[in-house]
C-alpha cells in the first residue's frame, strides 16, 4: 500500500513479495542501498528522529524474512521548505544524481555495474544520470511515458529482471 508522505511507523508496511526479493539480491552478493527523497522532513510533517524509526521498524521487517538495506541515504531539502535547516537547493534531491554519486563512493559502488529500481520518472533519471541500468516500478498503473530500461509490476519483477541480465 502507497502511503503518501510515510511519517508514522504503524503505517509502515511491506508489499508482498518484497522481502523475498531483497533477500534475492543479498543472496546474489549485491549491496541492497536505499536512495530516498524525504521531503516530509522539509515540510515539518516528520523529523529525523521519526524518519529513523520507520528505517528500523523496515529493517525489522525485512530481517524476520532473511533480508537487508545495507545503507540508508535520504535528501531532506526543498528550495522552499518549511523547515529552515533544511531550505535550500542541493545536489541529492532526485533527479540529481548526488546521494548515488554519495554511496558510490562511501561503498565502493560501481554504477555502471549497478541498477536503480524506483517507482518514479525521478528514480530513472537519477540513475540514467550515473550510468546504471534503470527500472520503473509500476504497482500495476503502467506510466505513459519513462526512459527506464525495463518496467516491472513490482519490486519482484524488477529483481527478477536485473538477476536475469547478470
Amino acid at each position: 500500500m502507497e502511503v503518501n508522505y510515510l511519517r508514522r511507523v504503524e503505517d509502515l508496511a511491506l508489499e508482498p513479495g518484497a522481502a523475498a526479493a531483497v533477500r534475492r539480491l543479498n543472496e546474489a552478493g549485491l549491496l541492497v542501498i536505499v536512495a530516498s527523497n524525504q521531503s516530509a522532513l522539509a515540510r515539518g510533517m516528520l523529523s529525523e528522529e521519526g524518519l529513523a524509526e520507520i528505517e528500523r521498524r523496515m529493517e525489522a521487517l525485512l530481517a524476520a524474512e532473511g533480508a537487508r538495506v545495507d545503507e540508508w541515504y535520504y535528501c531532506p531539502h526543498l528550495p522552499d521548505a518549511a523547515v529552515e535547516a533544511f531550505r535550500k537547493a542541493c545536489d541529492c534531491r532526485k533527479p540529481a544524481p548526488g546521494m548515488l554519486l554519495r554511496a558510490a563512493e562511501e561503498l565502493g559502488v560501481d554504477l555502471g555495474a549497478s541498477v536503480m529500481i524506483g517507482d518514479s520518472e525521478r528514480d530513472v533519471e537519477a540513475g540514467r544520470a550515473v550510468g546504471a541500468a534503470t527500472v520503473r516500478v509500476c504497482h500495476g498503473r503502467p506510466p505513459a511515458q519513462t526512459a527506464a530500461d525495463f518496467v516491472a509490476d513490482d519490486l519482484a519483477g524488477a529483481v527478477e529482471w536485473w538477476l536475469g541480465r547478470r
